[in-house]
């Protein structure tokens, strides 16, 4: 829990910290088993690897938990919140306190995904403020570098250290400072070229530049659905530009690391860091182009200035 202008906030948001598989367990399995015994919803979104141990040491208990392998429902850390967590948490009857475990940030996450990941922590603090929920966040001292161990200081209010089994308050919490200093200018896209897509559009050009992305996307290696994706991310990105942007901007499609990138550049400028990670409510209109951009694609990275803003998306091929 933290303490607000208001009082003590219901949610409860801390970093676990485990050097090995026992202090993992030790954490993570009395965790599961207090939310049985008192009959809280539990869910558990963590790697496969991790999952297996815990469903393992579990047993028969495991039947009352929600499993979920976090490198296939949080391979984008910019679903996790509308995808994962609040699709968890907002499907429980009220009344309860729900226990979440969620690991997003793993050893081998990419430097592409690393900032996502880290602003995703940030977030969570605002997407759950005021709410009787509590989600835990392992943390691996032994394979992650100092960096994600000193940002997972700053973006939970609580943190406890590996084999300690106590929490105690973050010094360094700041999920605020967090969010800006992850806000950092993307690597500029390649030059045009053979296999560079790079257009300018405007609204009466937002269907001719949506078949322009998925014909060079296609060549470029995606097919089926990835395909499809791309299209429907071509059209929420410059439909937004067109709306909230400046009326126009630059769509980029290239092929990276095994991904087909597409970005969408405007003068727009976003104001809110939650943007596109609240569940779309009944009867909402507009409001959901980003959400969707980030419930369909494998990473999305943004940038947001006075000069302007970019969105860039990665599908897998």
């Amino acid at each position: 829990m933290t303490t607000t202008a208001e009082g003590v906030d219901p949610f409860v948001h801390p970093a676990l910290f485990y050097g090995d598989t026992q202090e993992y367990l030790a954490g993570t399995v009395p965790f599961v088993r207090a939310a049985l015994a008192a009959e809280e919803p539990v869910a558990v979104a963590v790697p496969g690897e991790r999952l297996r141990l815990i469903r393992g040491e579990l047993g028969a208990d495991g039947d009352g938990v929600r499993f979920l392998d976090m490198r296939e429902v949080g391979r984008n850390p910019g679903r996790i919140i509308p995808g994962v967590l609040r699709a968890f948490a907002d499907a429980q009857p009220p009344g309860r306190r729900v226990r979440i475990i969620g690991e997003p940030v793993w050893a081998g996450r990419s430097p592409a995904e690393y900032p996502a990941c880290a602003q995703h922590e940030a977030l969570i603090n605002a997407a759950f403020r005021g709410r009787e929920v509590t989600i835990l966040c392992p943390y691996d001292t032994a394979r992650l570098d100092e960096r994600a161990l000193a940002d997972a200081h700053a973006t939970h209010p609580v943190v406890i250290p590996a084999g300690s089994g106590a929490g105690r308050t973050s010094e360094a919490y700041d999920p605020d400072g967090v969010v800006a200093r992850y806000n950092e200018p993307l690597p500029p896209a390649p030059g045009a070229g053979a296999d560079v897509l790079s257009v300018g559009f405007g609204e009466d050009t937002l269907s001719a530049v949506r078949h322009l992305a998925t014909g060079h996307g296609a060549r470029l290696g995606l097919s089926g659905l990835a395909l499809e994706n791309l299209a429907l991310i071509t059209a929420e990105l410059t439909t937004n530009s067109v709306v909230h942007g400046g009326g126009r901007g630059v769509l980029t499609v290239w092929a990276e690391d095994g991904h087909v990138l597409c970005e969408v550049r405007d003068r727009g400028r976003f104001t809110d860091p939650l943007a596109g990670r609240r569940p779309a409510v009944r009867d909402q209109r507009g409001g959901r182009g980003l959400l969707l951009v980030n419930l369909i694609s494998d990473l999305v990275r943004l940038h947001t200035g006075p000069e302007g803003t970019t969105v860039r998306a990665y599908l897998a091929r």
